[in-house]
């Protein structure tokens, strides 16, 4: 460790955000540079437990400490290379990840806890401005060839690790880009494209082929998979929940997943026809996670006049309960996200039960009320709170209501792919579905996730991957799959 008693000498720090006014005039990332020196002090903070919790909180299995005491040491490269043995990709787990494993520091027993996710942050962006992420070139060429559905956090990762392995390596992506969610669905003020750019140069180098524009089973025949030896589904969980209530087909009432895409191609330099915009409305965003946190810094960029976002469940509290919510589980608190620092208001326990029309097919308000969580017939239930039914002025709703599953289809079928009770492809503790060769892994097989669970899910099933085709394999495999029995 770094410093033995550095868990004593420093405090807490990260990165301060630019001010409001600053950053809702661009798209940039939110927050400042952060001082290296301060950096430091934060990795040192680390107290390299006996038995380290973190690493067991973070899916990747990160080899947190050994980083954390590198970079106390200034040994930078060495600390690069520690994170990159876990993890293919930490720009993205350093932005968008809501590092599980800060929950599970030792340190967060009874004060704050290391600030992981920064130290991880700034060890991959020094790397990329010293040049230390070269493209890996596989000596062995195997002659296999793989394809892989889906270009988001876990197909990628899946790639990148098939290549590396020697094999050949196609990835599919429906839409006109690589990178799934985070090229479409993450907005640039959480993560600049740049960021993703670069990397998907040091896969092409490496000799990873992207396909856009390729919708497997709609303008691609799902037969072409039929010329690869194995293939792995990386889809995602697209399907969005949506809110089927009085009114639901009037004009202004969009998915998040319709309205955050639009934003990001103004972003990338497209033009977009008939775009969803927030510019001068009242917007009511029905969903408090991190998508509707999305939405709601969009609208903001965008010039709404007012926003108000809905969630169903309670406002959590500002500090974990120690007998319901204990460490290291992940704490159920209040959370303020950048977005929510920038305006709007925040409703807790209401829900949504009729949206209005001005009579001629436009969305002007909605209706709802107050609910609270209620045992009925044995089962947690949401009941309607007498006598607090509200109406509310809206032009524009966003529905970030989550996602219910992988999409179906020819693919498929085609493949021969079973699905599970709850909608999402089924696979056995191999990785393996019901089709011939064929792999899942990420949201699709899983259901909605985080990202790094993503990332993890895409490095395991690459193993198991290389392993069906090569009889044995040296791929690192951190999680299991949530396997069901298959017929």
């Amino acid at each position: 460790m770094g410093d033995i008693r550095g868990f004593l000498k420093f405090g807490r720090e990260l990165p301060t955000r630019r001010p409001v006014p600053v950053r809702l005039r661009d798209w940039k990332e939110v927050y400042e540079p952060f001082e290296e020196t301060t950096l430091v002090d934060q990795a040192s903070r680390c107290m390299n437990c006996g038995i380290p919790f973190c690493n067991n909180g973070c899916p990747l299995g990160n080899i947190i400490p050994d980083w954390n005491d590198l970079v106390s040491k200034d040994r930078w490269r060495e600390a690069i290379e520690r994170l990159h043995a876990t993890n293919n990709f930490p720009e993205f787990t350093g932005r968008l990840c809501p590092a599980p494993c800060e929950a599970a520091c030792v340190l967060g027993i009874n004060a704050d806890p290391v600030t992981i996710k920064q130290v991880e942050l700034t060890i991959i962006d020094r790397a990329w401005q010293n040049g230390w992420v070269p493209p890996l070139i596989a000596p062995v060429k195997t002659g296999k060839r793989v394809a892989i559905v889906g270009s988001g956090p876990a197909g990628l990762a899946a790639a990148q690790q098939l290549t590396r392995a020697g094999h050949d390596v196609v990835v599919y992506e429906r839409a006109d880009r690589v990178g799934g969610l985070m090229r479409y669905g993450i907005p640039n003020f959480k993560m600049e494209k740049r960021v993703l750019d670069r990397r998907l140069e040091q896969m092409r180098a490496e000799g990873t082929q992207f396909r856009v524009n390729a919708n497997v089973g709609v303008n691609i025949a799902a037969a072409e998979l039929d010329g690869y030896d194995a293939v792995v589904l990386a889809g995602g969980a697209t399907v969005a929940r949506d809110l089927p209530i009085a009114g639901r087909e009037l004009n202004g009432i969009h998915q998040a997943m319709e309205y955050l895409p639009q934003a990001n191609r103004l972003t990338e330099g497209d033009s977009v026809a008939d775009q969803v915009r927030a510019n001068g409305k009242r917007v009511v965003v029905i969903g408090g996670g991190d998508t509707g946190a999305d939405c709601l810094g969009t609208a903001h960029r965008q010039g709404a006049l007012s926003v108000h976002s809905f969630e169903i469940m309670a406002r959590p509290d500002e500090q974990r309960d120690p007998v319901g919510n204990p460490w290291p589980s992940w704490p159920n608190i209040f959370r303020t996200a950048s977005a929510h620092e920038e305006g709007g208001e925040r409703w807790y326990a209401v829900t949504t039960t009729e949206f209005i029309g001005d009579g001629e097919g436009n969305l002007k308000g909605l209706r709802g009320h107050e609910v609270e969580m209620q045992l009925v017939q044995g089962r947690p239930s949401f009941v309607e709170v007498p006598g607090t039914a509200f109406e509310l002025e809206a032009d524009l709703v966003l529905l970030a209501l989550g996602f219910t599953g992988p999409e179906r289809g020819s693919m498929l079928e085609h493949l021969g792919v079973e699905v599970d009770s709850r909608g999402n492809v089924a696979r056995n503790d191999a990785w393996r579905t019901s089709g011939d060769n064929v792999f899942c892994c990420g949201d699709m097989g899983r259901g909605q996730s985080l990202i790094v669970w993503a990332i993890a899910e895409g490095r395991s099933c690459a193993a198991a991957v290389d392993r069906h085709l090569m009889g044995d394999t040296l791929l690192p495999s951190p999680v299991e799959p949530n396997s069901v029995a298959l017929r």
